[in-house]
């Protein structure tokens, strides 16, 4: 399997922003991260359902995505509040077959209802643009 980025790039370990830290998404977020995947929606605010219905099979499906960011293959972020009290969603960097890379992301709903899915989505955004080596990315849904 190849990797997503060059050997020589130096992986961002993340996010800063006022109203959200991105971050490594990893095992140790399980709690948070299964109680924010229950409760996510799409960019126009529609419940979505969880990715996972247990909090073991979450388990399992954030030790991949540690392993895989590990690997440089893919790369999760998980959304949290600047005081790390909560998840408020996910930010995903994926191969693309038509693209560079491929960015998928969510917000939980309550941070949907409180503006935050476009403030992510600009900055995040802006953070591929300026601090990734793609050219060519998709945001998915987000393009259409």
């Amino acid at each position: 399997m190849f990797e997503l980025v060059p050997d020589d790039f130096d992986v961002p370990s993340g996010l800063e922003h006022e109203r959200f830290r991105l971050r490594m998404l990893t095992v140790d977020d399980v709690v948070k991260d299964f109680d924010a995947i229950c409760n996510r929606v799409d960019h126009e605010g529609t419940p979505q359902p969880p990715f996972v219905p247990t909090i073991t099979l979450n388990l399992v499906d954030l030790g991949w995505h540690q392993k895989e960011f590990a690997l440089r293959r893919s790369f999760a972020y998980t959304v949290v509040a600047p005081d790390e009290s909560r998840v408020l969603g996910c930010v995903y960097l994926n191969p693309s077959e038509t693209h560079d890379v491929r960015v998928k992301l969510w917000v939980r709903n309550d941070a949907y209802a409180e503006g935050l899915d476009p403030l992510l989505e600009a900055a995040v955004r802006d953070w591929v643009a300026t601090r990734w080596p793609f050219e060519r990315v998709s945001f998915a849904e987000r393009d259409r």
